[in-house]
This record gives C-alpha cells, sequence and structure tokens, in this order.
C-alpha cells in the first residue's frame, strides 16, 4: 500500500512538470512581456510602438552612409537598408548624427537603436555592442594617385621616411595606421568627405581604408587608384550594431540580414553604389 501511495504521487508530480512549460517554449511574445516587466523592453516591441527607427550613422562613408550638407538627407548601400528594416517593422527611420569615435557610446547611451553605415566588427567595439549577422568582407587597402599606383603597393612601400598617410580619426582606419606605421608621416584630417581631395591636390600620398570605400572613390575620382582591392593588408566584415543585451532585437535583425544578403536586396543596393 505504501509502494502504491509512493508511486502515485510520483505519478502526479511528474505530470505536473510535463504541463509545465520550458523556458525555450514560452512564446516571443510572451517572453518580451516579462522583459519589459523587468524595465528592459526589446527594441522588437519598442520600434513597431514608436512607429520610428532610430539609426545612429556618421555619414561620412561613402558608398555606405553620405549626409548631403545641402539637403540634409543621407544617402547610400545601408542607408537603403536601414529604410528596409524600418518598413518591416511598420516604422520609419529617423537618422541619429555621431562620429566613428563616438558611435559606440551613443548606441551604448540608449540614443539610437541600431548603428548603421559601413561600421566594421572589431572586438573592443564587441565588448560593448552586439554585432549582427555581417553583411560584407572587407579589410584595409591603399587608394593613391594613379601616377604614384606603383609606389605603394605594400606596407613595407608605404611605411617609409617621406611617404604622408592620411587618415579619419577614430575609427579602424586611424586604428590600423597607427599598428603598422612607424616611419611614415601619419596626418588626421578631421573631415572623412574631403579626405580624399587631399590626396588629388598632392597634400598627402596615400590613405589606407577598407576595400568597398576605395572602389567607390576610384569610380568616381579618376585620379586615384584603388590598389589590389581584392587581397587587402587585413581581413573584416561589415555588420550593424546593437544595443548590448537585447536578444530578441538581434535575432531579429540577424534573420532580416540573412534574408537581405541572400536574396540579392543588399547586393542591389551594393551595386548601384560600386559599379
Amino acid at each position: 500500500m505504501k509502494r502504491a501511495a509512493t508511486l502515485s504521487a510520483l505519478a502526479c508530480l511528474l505530470a505536473v512538470t510535463a504541463a509545465a512549460p520550458a523556458a525555450s517554449d514560452t512564446p516571443a511574445a510572451a517572453r518580451g512581456a516579462i522583459t519589459a516587466s523587468a524595465g528592459k523592453a526589446s527594441a522588437l516591441d519598442t520600434v513597431p510602438r514608436r512607429g520610428v527607427l532610430r539609426v545612429c550613422t556618421t555619414g561620412d562613408y561613402r558608398p555606405f552612409s553620405h549626409l548631403d550638407p545641402a539637403t540634409g538627407k543621407y544617402s547610400g548601400v545601408d542607408i537603403k537598408m536601414a529604410g528596409d528594416l524600418a518598413k518591416s517593422l511598420g516604422a520609419r527611420p529617423r537618422y541619429v548624427a555621431t562620429t566613428w569615435a563616438g558611435l559606440v557610446g551613443a548606441l551604448s547611451a540608449g540614443r539610437c537603436d541600431i548603428a548603421m553605415g559601413g561600421v566594421s566588427v572589431t572586438l573592443p567595439r564587441a565588448r560593448s555592442v552586439y554585432f549582427s549577422e555581417p553583411t560584407r568582407t572587407d579589410g584595409k587597402t591603399p587608394i593613391v594617385r594613379c601616377t604614384d599606383k606603383d609606389k605603394y603597393r605594400t606596407l613595407q612601400q608605404i611605411d617609409r621616411p617621406g611617404t604622408r598617410v592620411i587618415v579619419n580619426p577614430g575609427g579602424t582606419n586611424e586604428e590600423f595606421a597607427r599598428a603598422h606605421l612607424h616611419r611614415a608621416a601619419l596626418t588626421v584630417h578631421p573631415d572623412n568627405t574631403t579626405i580624399f581631395d587631399e590626396i588629388i591636390a598632392g597634400r598627402a600620398d596615400v590613405m589606407m581604408t577598407d576595400a568597398g570605400e576605395t572602389r567607390y572613390q576610384a569610380r568616381i575620382h579618376p585620379e586615384l587608384c584603388s590598389l589590389h582591392p581584392d587581397k587587402p593588408f587585413s581581413f573584416s566584415e561589415k555588420a550593424y550594431a546593437l544595443p548590448r543585451g537585447d536578444d530578441e532585437f538581434k535575432a531579429y535583425v540577424d534573420q532580416w540580414v540573412h534574408l537581405a544578403t541572400h536574396d540579392g536586396t543588399y547586393r542591389k543596393y551594393e551595386d548601384a553604389w560600386m559599379k
């Protein structure tokens, strides 16, 4: 009798346990409500309610993000992507101007929901923000006057006394140059929209930036040549930066990026600028 009662109690316990939903089986909407009740609502919920996707972007990095000072309008590959992402959430994009040095801080402080515009994935940045699935592979490569294209093909040729290297401040271009150049003269130019004019005018010799940017700048400036963009000096990936801790929003953006980079959407936007 005692054994029968014990078995009966065990059966009841197993039945109750089986009926309780596992955390992984909880619907996403319920998890969002739980997150919201804890004071950490996901952007996956707040953006549709707000009707606005706040996008941090520098506006100085064609072909990914460019602010036209005359019109105040943004354009570029990632600006088109931002519009698509906002639309998928039932919202419209609102661009939040930032700098390369301040981009991660602006996102971490909650001034925007996502950072877009040719953002390179780096481990220091990844300590403060999440990164989405990558949109493209890239790497640092030189852009020079075409008359000098045989003088600056390698880092050894560039890193010599008398070579004038120019970089924009606060991003991976400056980081790469400072890590690899010890003898060349390095100038930090504050305006990334006019930095290539400095090379054309002969006030600088070389800029090392992402291959995608060198291809674009060489296309619009016939005086400039992108050197071996298919074999850059480094490996990097472009992605979108997201608030750390918002796993629901990251999962959504990852899936959206995956679809856009496999259904031809991202390539279509990139080709419009690169070709």
